[in-house]
Formats: structure tokens, C-alpha cells, sequence
């Protein structure tokens, strides 16, 4: 896929998820113990994909960007009367971003390796 295709994805679901984020939550009759960190897992997890895709920068750019963004969320949800900041959805934003780039360099040289032998 062309990297215009994946900065268009980036810019569209940074978009979608910054209007979720800021969205009032209600919440269900299901109750699944932090699932907010998980969402915020997932969230950073993919958006660290389809950044790496769209742009070419070095790991700890794609990890300063993508931070500040969470770090941006979380002041204005401490703003918001519905919503409230959270440090430890902060340290799942940078879970998902580290962890997807672990896994990106891991597939890399798995890769490298494979295409060796």
C-alpha cells in the first residue's frame, strides 16, 4: 500500500479517536475490570503501526509524538466535567506505542534472519 493511503488511515483514525476520547462514557451493564487501559493499550498499540507506516522517523520520534498526543488527551479529559485525566492511561498509551515497535523490530529481524538462510 502506498504511504499516502497510510497517513490518510493515521490522520482519519487519529481523528476518530480523539473524538472518542473526549465523547461522555457511559457505562454498561457488562464491567470488565480496567478496561479503559486496555482500550488505551489497543488504541496507541495500532495508531504506532499505521504512524510508522505513514511516516519514516526514528523510533523515538514516532514514541515523542505519539506520547505528547496521549499526554495532550489526558489534560483536556481533566478538563472535561464528564471525563477525568489518568496517569495509568497514560502509561498504557506508551505500553502500546513501545510494545508495537518491540514487536515491529522483533518481525524486522525475524525477517532479516529468514531471508539469510
Amino acid at each position: 500500500m502506498k504511504r499516502i493511503y497510510y497517513q490518510i488511515l493515521f490522520i482519519l483514525l487519529l481523528l476518530i479517536c480523539t473524538a472518542l476520547f473526549f465523547k461522555e462514557v457511559s457505562s454498561g451493564g457488562i464491567r470488565f475490570p480496567h478496561i479503559d487501559k486496555v482500550a488505551h493499550f489497543g488504541v496507541f498499540f495500532i495508531l504506532a503501526a499505521l504512524f510508522k507506516r505513514a511516516m519514516t522517523l526514528p523510533n523515538w520520534g514516532y514514541i515523542l509524538v505519539l506520547a505528547f498526543y496521549g499526554a495532550a488527551v489526558e489534560l483536556i479529559q481533566g478538563t472535561l466535567p464528564h471525563r477525568f485525566a489518568s496517569f495509568a492511561d497514560f502509561i498504557a498509551d506508551i505500553a502500546g506505542i513501545l510494545c508495537y515497535l518491540a514487536c515491529h523490530a522483533g518481525w524486522q529481524q525475524l525477517r532479516k534472519r529468514n531471508h539469510h538462510e
